[in-house]
């Protein structure tokens, strides 16, 4: 059984690092991929606090998830199965729902990888 600085502080670490990997990525970096996109489609990209609630949220989510999967298997094995079901679950839906702008994955896929596996490290070296 885990003590619970050994589950708060990698999970608080990591739950950081995505969230503000994510703000870094969405709203400052790339915001105009979204924002034209949305306004080729008719709509507006949201980006209200509420949306920015919800990422911190989904960055916990994502956090927790590759604990779990560091529980498991090796840090690497445990960012790249994060990573897929995080990220490519992810924009194969938004894609299905013609959300999605394309040109974003070229700088996204990196970046994400990046997140993925950071996260993982910060987990894997503080539960250890």
């Amino acid at each position: 059984m885990y003590h619970s600085q050994k589950i708060a502080l990698p999970l608080g670490l990591a739950t950081l690092w995505i969230a503000l990997s994510e703000f870094l990525r969405n709203e400052v970096l790339f915001k105009f991929f979204w924002t034209d996109h949305y306004a080729a489609l008719g709509l507006v990209f949201p980006s209200e606090p509420l949306n920015g609630a919800l990422w911190v949220v989904w960055s916990l989510l994502f956090a927790v998830s590759v604990f779990i999967l560091s529980q498991r298997f090796t840090m690497v094995q445990a960012a790249l199965l994060a990573w897929f079901m995080g990220f490519v679950l992810m924009w194969v839906v938004v894609g299905n729902l013609g959300v999605l702008p394309y040109g974003l994955l070229l700088p996204a896929v990196p970046l994400s990888l990046l997140e993925a596996f950071v996260a993982a490290w910060i987990i894997k070296r503080l539960s250890a």
